[in-house]
């Protein structure tokens, strides 16, 4: 793990930390399931991101002025999250081009959440496919 994110990771509440353990567990998973092999982790803008040299950035994070929910944040100029908005609707909540937003109470839909993740992490592959080949 990289140093920084393992430091923010430590700066988490105990729960918070499993639950954003598991999304960062979720991002690995999917990359080896695409033979993506390369994948970088680091922090950027204070948070933990992965990308791969394929992909478009990923990254995540809790604050505590919205403590009870957590976001995953994609670049908001591609096309990903109107993607994710056609394909699977109101599976997620959005926040704007730019998030999806999970309740910290709630289930993940893992299924559909690793499709989005790995769909950015094709993106510069798949970008020029209607709906991202969705």
């Amino acid at each position: 793990m990289d140093r920084g994110v393992k430091e923010k990771f430590a700066s988490y509440p105990e729960d918070i930390a499993i639950l954003l353990f598991n999304i960062r567990k979720l991002i690995y998973s999917v990359a080896e399931q695409d033979n993506i092999f390369e994948l970088s982790e680091t922090l950027k803008w204070g948070e933990p991101s992965y990308i791969s040299k394929i992909g478009s950035a990923i990254r995540f994070d809790w604050k505590p002025k919205d403590a009870d929910q957590y976001g995953i944040y994609f670049n908001c100029k591609t096309s990903l999250i109107e993607t994710f908005k056609i394909v699977y609707g109101d599976t997620f909540t959005y926040e704007g081009n730019r998030a999806i937003i999970f309740n910290c109470k709630q289930q993940v839909p893992v299924r559909e959440l690793s499709h989005c993740i790995s769909m950015a992490l094709r993106y510069k592959k798949i970008k020029h496919l209607n709906l991202l080949g969705a």
